[in-house]
């Protein structure tokens, strides 16, 4: 059995054990990195020597993992980092591959057994139809927050970097009279080097998750304005 393979536990919808065993084995992977600072470069992290620290960007804000203890802060706030989230970084810094961009797109239907979608559909898509389908511009908007930069797919479409090396494309339709809004999310095809299928789906959960929170924050702060000029 590959001996990397057996430290690795991905992300899974159970809020008890199988995540604690998640985070045991992916520290235990950490540990066993030699080179941490070669590790880094492949997953386009920094390694800051002097402090033992890994710094990484995870959609857009800056992430410390202390090495070889594998604690896992926010840099400059004290905001706790969600357990689920230490895995998915974890993951992230101990499995990449440092595979250079392709360049070359795909979807999720290519990349995961069809058994798969609905659960990705559900998590990941279905937020941005329901939260920006009637005003896929304001997705545009929502995702520069986040360092993203326009693309040319569909009728409206953003790519966020949302680890240094795992860039994800969203894309929506408008719909009309006869078809619904609909969705999609593309990857650069060499992202099953740095995550596997079931962290790929919590992050592009995390990403549109954060993205309606963000358009929420943006409409009650309008709300607010519009109410103090009357």
């Amino acid at each position: 059995m590959n001996e990397g393979r057996a430290l690795t536990s991905p992300i899974k919808r159970d809020d008890g054990y199988g995540y604690e065993l998640a985070l045991r084995l992916a520290v235990a992977r950490l540990v066993e990195i030699k080179d941490i600072a070669e590790q880094c470069r492949c997953c386009g992290a920094q390694f800051l020597k002097s402090e033992k620290t890994i710094s990484l960007d995870y959609l857009n804000q800056t992430y410390l993992i202390k090495y070889p203890e594998a604690e896992v802060t926010l840099q400059d706030t004290a905001e706790p980092v969600t357990l689920v989230d230490k895995i998915l970084l974890l993951h992230y810094v101990t499995q990449a591959k440092g595979t250079p961009l392709s360049g070359q797109l795909i979807s999720f239907k290519e990349l995961a057994e069809s058994g798969y979608f609905r659960t990705f559909y559900a998590r990941a898509i279905k937020p941005l139809v329901t939260y920006f389908g009637k005003e896929p511009e304001r997705l545009l908007e929502m995702a520069g927050l986040l360092g993203g930069r326009r693309a040319d797919f569909g009728d409206v479409s953003v790519t966020v970097n949302a680890l240094s090396l795992v860039p994800l494309t969203l894309v929506l339709w408008k719909g009309d009279a006869e078809f619904p809004p609909e969705a999609t999310i593309m990857f650069d095809r060499t992202i099953t080097d740095y995550l596997p299928t079931e962290d790929i789906i919590y992050l592009c959960q995390n990403t549109s998750w954060r993205l309606v929170k963000l358009l929420k924050l943006s409409d009650n702060n309008r709300v607010k304005r519009s109410a103090a000029k009357k």
